[in-house]
Formats: C-alpha cells, sequence, structure tokens
C-alpha cells in the first residue's frame, strides 16, 4: 500500500489540553516574537534606501528559496498538497497584506508603536475565534477586550483631521494578522505544516512579483544585499514556529504572548535607533498588555473548570 504524502492526508493534533503540549506551544511562539523583531529591525533599516515592495517581495523570495531546500518533490513528495486549496491561499494573502501594512508603517512610525498598534491582534482573534473556531467568549473577557482597544485608541490618538495612513496601515495589518493566526489554526486540523508553509512562501512570492518591475532597484551595498538576504530567514523560521505553536495550543490561549515581543522592539529601537517610547505608547501598552493578562488568565480558569467538571463526572 502507498504511503500517504504529507500534504495529502489530515495532520494529527497533539493534545492540546495538555499542559506540557500547551507550554511547549507558547515557548515556540516567544521564539517567533524574538524573530519577528529582528525581521522588523532589518526591514526598517532598510526602508531608508529600498522601497518597501522591493522589501516584502525579498522576504517572500527569501522564505521560498530556504523552503524548497527543505521542502521539494524529492524530499518530500506530495507536500504540496492541501485539502483547502481556498483557505491557504486565504491564509496566504492574509500574511501579504499584515506585512505591506507593518512595512509601509515602519516607514514612519517607531519600532515600539508598530508593535503596539499589533496588540490588538488577541483581542481580534478572541472576537473571531467564536464563530470561526468555537472558542467562545464570555462576559468578562469581553470587558477586557474593550478595555484594550481603549488603549489602542490612547496609542493611536485619533483626531478631527483623521489618521496618520501608517496608523491605518499598521492597524489593517494587525486585523489581517489576527485572521491569519485564526485560518493558521484552522488548517492545523487538515494540513501538515510543511504543506500550510510551502503555501504561505509560495502564494506571498508570486503575488508580489507582479508589480516588482515597477519598484526594482539593484541594491549596491553589501550591507543591503546582507539585510535583504536575513529577512527570508527572519520570516520564514518565524512563521514556521507559529504553525508548530498552533498545532499546540488553541489560538486564544497563544495570541496574549504577542506582548513579550514589546520588550524586544522597545530595546531594538533603544539599540539600533535611539529611539525611545513616548507617554502615550507606554500608557496604551500598559493598558492593553493587562487587558491581554486577563485574557490569557480568563481562558485560564475556563479550563481548569472544565478539567475539574470532566474529574466529577467520570
Amino acid at each position: 500500500m502507498k504511503p500517504a504524502s504529507p500534504g495529502a492526508s489530515p495532520s494529527r493534533l497533539p493534545d492540546s489540553d495538555d499542559p506540557r503540549t500547551r507550554l511547549t506551544g507558547i515557548g515556540l511562539i516567544c521564539v517567533a516574537f524574538v524573530l519577528f523583531t529582528l525581521l522588523d529591525t532589518t526591514v526598517k533599516w532598510l526602508n531608508h534606501t529600498v522601497h518597501p515592495l522591493e522589501i516584502a517581495w525579498a522576504r517572500y523570495a527569501g522564505q521560498f528559496v530556504l523552503s524548497f531546500l527543505v521542502l521539494n518533490p524529492w524530499s518530500t513528495p506530495g507536500f504540496w498538497r492541501t485539502r483547502r486549496l481556498g483557505l491557504q491561499i486565504t491564509r496566504s494573502l492574509l500574511l501579504v497584506g499584515t506585512t505591506l501594512g507593518n512595512f509601509f508603517a515602519l516607514q514612519y512610525l517607531q519600532l515600539d508603536q508598530t508593535m503596539s498598534i499589533t496588540f490588538s491582534t488577541p483581542f481580534l482573534v478572541a472576537l473571531f475565534a467564536g464563530p470561526l473556531l468555537g472558542e467562545w467568549i464570555g462576559v468578562h473577557r469581553w470587558l477586557a477586550i474593550m478595555v484594550g482597544f481603549a488603549g489602542i485608541l490612547i496609542i493611536v490618538q485619533p483626531s478631527t483631521q483623521g489618521l496618520h495612513p501608517a496608523v491605518l496601515a499598521s492597524l489593517g495589518g494587525a486585523l489581517c494578522y489576527a485572521f491569519y493566526n485564526i485560518s493558521t489554526r484552522m488548517l492545523a486540523a487538515t494540513d501538515s505544516t510543511a504543506t500550510t508553509m510551502f503555501y504561505t512562501s509560495f502564494v506571498g512570492t508570486a503575488v508580489l512579483t507582479v508589480p516588482l518591475p515597477w519598484f526594482w532597484s539593484v541594491p549596491g551595498e553589501a550591507l543591503v544585499i546582507g539585510g535583504l538576504s536575513l529577512l527570508g530567514i527572519f520570516g520564514g523560521l518565524g512563521h514556521l514556529l507559529v504553525v508548530m505553536a498552533h498545532r499546540r495550543a488553541p489560538a486564544a490561549v497563544l495570541s496574549p504572548f504577542l506582548y513579550t515581543q514589546m520588550i524586544w522592539m522597545m530595546l531594538s529601537g533603544w539599540l539600533i535607533f535611539h529611539q525611545t517610547p513616548d507617554t502615550p505608547t507606554l500608557i496604551g501598552a500598559g493598558i492593553v498588555i493587562c487587558s491581554g493578562l486577563y485574557l490569557l488568565w480568563r481562558e485560564r480558569v475556563r479550563h481548569a473548570t472544565r478539567s475539574l467538571e470532566a474529574n466529577l463526572g467520570e
């Protein structure tokens, strides 16, 4: 009997109710956020000399080349086969939207500002995880979401004259990233990590290659070439860890750990660009972080209650 290919058969998920499995997922996603900090720092530095679209293309093309060294028809036959092609393409396009929104915003905003706006992702995940994943939230978590969005408003400081386009781009990127996380969880039950990683890099590279001739410029400095080359490593490995993490823990559990990236973003902004967070950013980020931690605590309480009820019912 011919063995099933990695992309053709459903993936068996680890038991996400096992505390050790969840901790592994949390650890993986925390490392991913360190890599994403390195990615954003490199992008902001490159923005001074390279067009954002060219930077985004280099990020996906680099990831595609690296992925192909591991995922190819010879080493992993059938890795491109998916049971949910539409969702795979949609997920990949959501990540492209996240990338473009973030890369554009980094031209004008500090690292800590873009990261603070991205903090809205866990609230959006909790908001949409109910109808899409069946992970419904209660009254307490609804209140935490509203408080968290109040913190986001403090950060972006909307006025009667409207928001800066960079802020809107960052908010749009956060919305795309929330749905990206949810779709990652949905695909984890049907497609292998190899299949999902392939579509992420392939779709992103294909979409961004179309307009590239209108924005392409040949990088001249060795440091710029090196920075462009690193983007694929940081992005590809980071999103591989995201996929692996979502195979081990629910989206609502993993999302609050996005806040650990704020530490690395502030440190990187200070060391590389000599930038420090302003007062509204610090206040808003503090409110959002507290709200996110409350969401995490409520998830733990709910999980403990379900476990206790299951034990009493035996």
